[in-house]
């Protein structure tokens, strides 16, 4: 009875396993058309070499047992990495965009979406980890996005002075973080804070949850999920 109690709960999740990587594909495949090309040919080229070296140097079955995990690792190694270029791809320059990346995170930072937007939808979203307060703006104006940027500072200057506070521009241009790079530049970001210091400030921000703004409708398109996560929740 036990045993068919545990392959009922493991069904689900298998099949739920295999769902995802479905979505994943279909999603990703709507800007890198060669996804699943590349991923078996990796898959085939790994066999192929495994093969090659049981037949060379033997014994056949030793190579055949470490050939096809090796070679499913592989794939799944590139399948994550074209799916997550592709998901950044879809969704970079829309509203909302560098909150998905933020989202990616690993345990150790909390982040909150639009804490200070304006009327052109220039947003500035907040992280706090280790390395302090990181301020992350998006917009379509540098100049917005800079002023944006400022007042926040001053803002949580006001609130925690002592604390260092690192200001992101996301986009393509000259001093500023493209999207898919987002998450790896916060978390090479200095560390200057411990884990009394960084629950002390996160008491102080509370004072400032009052003064966000929600995030506009629909910033992103239908059903849009990063591969790590999606899109991240106020504390992670």
């Amino acid at each position: 009875m036990a045993s068919n109690k545990n392959q009922d709960e493991a069904a689900p999740k298998k099949k739920g396993r295999i769902a995802q990587i479905k979505q994943t594909y279909k999603m990703a495949r709507r800007s890198d058309s060669r996804i699943g090309w590349y991923t078996l040919g990796l898959i085939l080229l790994v066999l192929a070499a495994a093969g090659t070296l049981a037949w060379l140097v033997g014994p056949w079955w030793m190579w055949a047992l470490t050939g096809l995990p090796t070679a499913l690792l592989a794939g799944a190694i590139v399948f994550g990495r074209r799916a997550e270029r592709a998901a950044y791809a879809q969704i970079e320059g829309e509203p909302g965009a560098a909150m998905a990346a933020l989202g990616t995170l690993r345990r150790g930072w909390d982040t909150t979406p639009a804490i200070a937007m304006n009327k052109q939808q220039d947003v500035v979203h907040r992280a706090v980890g280790k390395a302090g307060i990181v301020l992350v703006a998006e917009g379509s104006s540098h100049a917005r996005v800079t002023n944006l940027l400022a007042q926040e500072r001053r803002r949580h200057e006001r609130i925690s002075p002592e604390t260092p506070i690192h200001e992101v521009i996301v986009g393509r241009g000259e001093s500023q973080t493209p999207l898919p790079k987002l998450a790896k530049h916060v978390t090479k970001l200095p560390r200057a804070l411990r884990g009394a210091q960084i629950t002390e400030l996160r008491s102080r921000l509370r004072a400032l949850r009052a003064s966000a703004v929600p995030m506009p409708k629909g910033p992103l398109p239908k059903g849009m999920k990063l591969p790590q996560g999606g899109m991240p929740q106020n504390q992670r």
